[in-house]
């Protein structure tokens, strides 16, 4: 197989949505903001919003915020990160129109690594969550493996279209290990180095129900 037709393929089966046939499932909208502000050549500020609701827009399912001081080495190919982030869920009591209001507060500390095969580029993040969720202490670890593949022939570094894909599979310490999965697929277009928009799908799966999501995702760097 060519190596064109092989990447191209990958990126197909990664995009599709991953709904098993037993799982619930409805359509949500997340808004997705994700920041980075570099301090010199090492230090950066990572920050994000996403404002996720149960349906097209006006019926929230979750608010999170989160920030963290990151530290690049290895030719900017490594990152580790000590970050906070605080959420605020509103969890619907059963098959009742009523809701119950849980707050988080989240210790994280994540290490990402970039690396490029051919025109795909892959990111591989670990993260590992310390949550205060009122009462109660959970921790969970997370593994996030994206893709990244322009898709316009032009020079190196002027490949605006591109193809976004990522899977990541959440796992808890305690004795009911499994958390969830998320896989996602979406269009990006990068208007600059400072600035780019997502479109896409993604689903989340639990054990026994799933949800679908649309996604809006802005990246900005300052």
């Amino acid at each position: 197989m060519k190596k064109k037709t092989f990447m191209a393929t990958l990126i197909f089966i990664l995009v599709l949505p991953f709904v098993a046939s037993s799982q619930e499932s409805n359509l949500g909208n997340w808004l997705i903001y994700i920041g980075n502000k570099k301090l010199n050549n090492t230090w950066n500020i990572h920050h994000e919003v996403q404002y996720r609701n149960y349906d097209a827009i006006g019926d929230l399912e979750q608010l999170l915020l989160r920030t963290g001081l990151g530290y690049t080495f290895n030719e900017s190919k490594n990152n580790i990160l000590l970050g906070y982030g605080y959420i605020l869920s509103e969890n619907y009591i059963g098959e009742t129109d009523e809701k119950v209001t849980v707050n988080e507060h989240r210790i994280f500390q994540q290490f990402t690594s970039k690396q490029n095969i051919g025109k795909l580029k892959l990111n591989h993040r670990y993260r590992f969550e310390q949550r205060f969720v009122e009462d109660d202490f959970k921790m969970r670890v997370r593994y996030f493996l994206g893709f990244n593949y322009p898709l316009q022939n032009k020079e190196e570094g002027k490949n605006p279209l591109y193809l976004s894909a990522y899977n990541e599979v959440f796992l808890n310490t305690e004795s009911d290990v499994f958390d969830r999965n998320r896989v996602y697929g979406g269009l990006g277009y990068k208007f600059s180095e400072n600035l780019k928009l997502e479109l896409g799908y993604m689903n989340q799966f639990f054990e026994n129900s799933g949800r679908d999501q649309i996604n809006l995702i802005a990246f900005v760097n300052f």
